[in-house]
């Protein structure tokens, strides 16, 4: 069973952000983000989500120049440092996806499924890369402001199958792109909690599902811990996503949940 290929791959979240709800703060300087990520990846992490725009509920935006001199020094480290993990760049922008590209990124994690910036659809095509589709209601500064949808697992399905047509029409290879039905962005508690319920719903779309839970506010008002103690619930969640089909997994604490899925993958079969 060791030698047998993992049916999940982990995420491991690299903020260089000054806000980031969790850990923003932490890694601004190039060679503390670089150790960290190093970290990750020998914990577990397949994947190195480089993000420089934090999408906190109420986050402001980020100046094109700002996010470009956070995320590209880190990437070039990355990339001349001998990670053997994928590097993502986690942005909605356009020329800070394609210096990322440039300095060694080959996937793309857009938040706003292509809709911030169309042509973004263009360079991953164009450049042959992996990408994410994530829902989410409205945009960070105002997604949490009463979201409301008529069923929520219906409407974020039927808005993740727009998505990957628009992808798949802008010349992305269908087996490109991963689907995330972003928990947490433009969703109560009680949405949350439904998407996961349902999530083989998703699933059936056809596409991998990434599930980003890590530390989230809805755990925290399910236990009544803070961000810096949910760690038994992030594992939790994601654990109970993978049993619904889950495979891609975006967390802060890669080698907890790198020991969880590995029980779960050997204790279920994976759908």
């Amino acid at each position: 069973m060791r030698g047998m290929p993992a049916p999940f791959r982990i995420m491991g979240v690299l903020n260089v952000t000054p806000d980031s709800f969790s850990d923003g703060g932490q890694y601004l300087d190039a060679q503390a983000a670089l150790a960290h990520a190093l970290e990750l990846e020998r914990d577990g992490a397949a994947i190195l989500d480089v993000g420089g725009e934090s999408t906190r509920p109420g986050a402001e935006p980020v100046a094109v120049e700002e996010e470009l001199r956070r995320v590209v020094p880190v990437i070039e480290a990355l990339s001349a440092g001998g990670s053997r993990a994928q590097i993502s760049i986690d942005t909605i922008k356009l020329p800070v996806a394609r210096a990322a590209v440039d300095a060694g990124a080959t996937y793309v994690n857009d938040v706003t499924a292509f809709r911030h910036d169309p042509e973004l659809a263009g360079l991953v095509a164009d450049r042959d890369l992996d990408c994410c589709l994530m829902h989410m209601l409205g945009e960070p500064r105002t997604m949490q402001q009463s979201p409301h949808y008529d069923d929520v697992v219906s409407d974020v399905k039927a808005f993740l199958e727009e998505r990957l047509a628009f992808a798949v029409a802008a010349g992305i290879p269908e087996e490109r792109i991963q689907l995330d039905p972003g928990i947490g962005f433009g969703k109560t508690a009680d949405h949350n909690l439904e998407l996961l319920r349902r999530l083989d719903e998703l699933a059936a779309i056809g596409r991998p599902l990434l599930i980003g839970v890590s530390r989230k506010s809805f755990l925290g008002r399910i236990t009544g811990r803070e961000v810096g103690d949910r760690l038994a619930a992030t594992l939790a969640a994601n654990v109970l996503a993978f049993t619904k089909g889950a495979t891609i997994f975006r967390v802060h604490d890669v080698a907890p949940l790198r020991d969880a899925l590995t029980v779960a993958a050997a204790t279920v079969r994976a759908p």
